[in-house]
């Protein structure tokens, strides 16, 4: 072969097997250095955070539903967390359903994480309390953690999710929480209940995040527990007797479902006031500070200005703003004039807040807000009817034995916030549409059937709650729900001053809305 060429090597085939297995060493090199690179790829782009909870390509918040002991990194929400997946890890198969807890659990800012924790507390031990302290009724109730972002901005892929779990082993039959009356919980709110998941609002309020508006039901299945911003501001105005000539509105603008539906029932209480309403314009994610504090210098100033009769000034805003507000006040020029602030029940953030300064409070500013639930709010000398303090008992006993094993540790406990009893109440009414709503000879309902229950709760069915009865209308409201009045203390948290009623007084012992 020592004349031959190389041309005629190849095509005798003298090197076609060593070629062929050269060629194949280099090709599976190289796909083994690809795999290299796409493992350290997916490595590096592994967006997961627990089961059913990841991070979206454009944010590092862990969105999704948890369904196992994930505290989405809020050492804070840790032993509620743990007591949930305790509670959840004795169920049997095929004897529970589940219930989502839909809350921003990714937030950073103090206050809306303490109204997490404290809603979170107040759901486990109504789960607690369904699952060990009702004569053994079924299903049993599990729970895992909705979350749609701090701002809900992941809201569709959450609700994408639930909606899967409504069949399985899973069993999903109802969504508590909510969280703030905000746009993208609207639409979370408005898809839920478009595929027929039942829907229980703790302390939603704006009207339009609401069912019976204009006759109207945009959210088949949703119940709420707490009143509309209307039923709020009626209830204010029963205690405080508002005047129109004496009260001065300052509001959000553009504002958001909460703040929008507090300023229309603000407007129409104070209708032929002499003064125009004053807006301010905060950041789209209102627990931000923003540049607000510099328009409520200017709108202090305006304030003084006013006729020396006007004591009163309505606030629509959400707590941060509210916050600043009040720091304005605290520095007014007119210190001599007594002036009363009256918000909704965003003021009840403000109850722990730090940046808060209390010494605005001793210059003749008292501040007075609608709260969703009080502690103080039955004692002895309560209402004969609309609650007692009987009911909100039963939880002060939950929360005395979540001190320690079985029920738990939760972590520290807080209620003046209102937040805690609120959230307990939302849950024992979705267990009582649940449990109500099994047909006979079964121990699950069908989903459609749940969010059937709400026109029945009133009468002998209503839901006897710590924040006092919860009687529903024909459209998933509360009706003439009990508000408590709450100050806030120059000294620190609240003091409780009375219940109001939407009605101006409590309703009936039977408890049946009018036609």
């Amino acid at each position: 072969m020592a004349g031959r060429g190389l041309g005629t090597w190849l095509r005798e085939g003298v090197w076609e097997i060593p070629l062929r297995r050269y060629l194949a060493l280099l090709v599976a090199a190289g796909l083994v250095a690809g795999a290299v690179v796409g493992v350290r790829a997916a490595v590096h782009d592994d967006r997961s955070c627990a089961p059913g909870v990841a991070r979206p390509a454009d944010s590092e918040e862990c969105v999704g539903v948890a369904t196992t002991a994930f505290d989405f990194g809020h050492p804070r929400l840790r032993d509620t967390v743990r007591a949930i997946a305790r509670e959840n890890a004795l169920l049997k198969a095929g004897s529970y359903v589940t219930v989502a807890v839909m809350l921003p659990y990714t937030v950073t800012a103090a206050a809306s994480l303490a109204d997490v924790q404290h809603e979170l507390q107040g759901d486990y031990l109504a789960q607690y309390q369904a699952n060990h302290e009702s004569n053994g009724q079924s299903p049993a109730i599990r729970l895992v953690l909705a979350n749609p972002g701090s701002t809900s901005q992941y809201w569709r892929p959450m609700v994408d999710r639930l909606a899967a779990m409504t069949g399985g082993t899973d069993r999903l039959r109802a969504v508590v929480g909510v969280g703030q009356s905000t746009d993208n919980n609207k639409k979370a709110v408005k898809e839920l209940t478009r595929r027929g998941i039942p829907v229980v609002g703790s302390s939603i309020t704006a009207d339009d995040l609401a069912n019976g508006q204009n006759g109207k039901d945009p959210y088949p299945g949703l119940a709420r527990v707490s009143p509309t911003n209307t039923d709020e501001a009626r209830a204010l105005a029963s205690f405080a007797k508002v005047a129109a000539g004496r009260a001065l509105l300052v509001y959000d603008k553009p504002g958001d479902p909460y703040t929008r539906t507090l300023q229309t029932s603000f407007a129409a209480l104070i209708k032929g006031s002499p003064y125009e309403p004053q807006p301010f314009t905060p950041p789209a994610d209102r627990s931000q500070e923003g540049t607000t504090a510099n328009t409520f210098r200017q709108i202090t100033n305006l304030v003084c200005d006013t006729s020396r009769s006007t004591d009163t000034i309505l606030f629509a805003g959400r707590h941060t703003q509210l916050r600043q507000f009040i720091n304005a006040l605290g520095v007014r020029g007119c210190q001599d004039r007594k002036f009363t602030v009256l918000t909704g029940d965003e003021g009840s953030y403000l109850t722990g807040e730090k940046d808060l300064h209390r010494d605005a409070l001793r210059h003749n500013l008292a501040v007075r807000y609608t709260a969703l639930a009080h502690p103080d709010a039955w004692g002895k000398d309560s209402p004969r009817t609309g609650g007692s303090a009987a009911d909100a008992a039963t939880l002060t006993r939950l929360l005395a034995d979540a001190r320690k094993a079985p029920v738990g540790p939760i972590g520290p406990v807080a209620l003046e916030d209102g937040q805690l009893i609120i959230a307990y109440d939302a849950m024992r009414l979705a267990v009582h549409g649940i449990r109500e709503a099994v047909p006979e000879g079964r121990r699950v309902p069908t989903l459609a059937d749940v969010g059937l229950q709400w026109p029945q709760v009133k009468g002998s069915l209503r839901v006897a709650g710590a924040s006092g009865w919860i009687c529903l209308d024909a459209h998933g409201n509360p009706y003439d729900k009990a508000v408590p009045i709450v100050e806030l203390r120059a000294e620190g948290g609240s003091r409780f001053v009375t219940i109001a009623w939407p009605e101006g007084k409590p309703p009936g012992a039977e408890c049946l809305p009018p036609s």
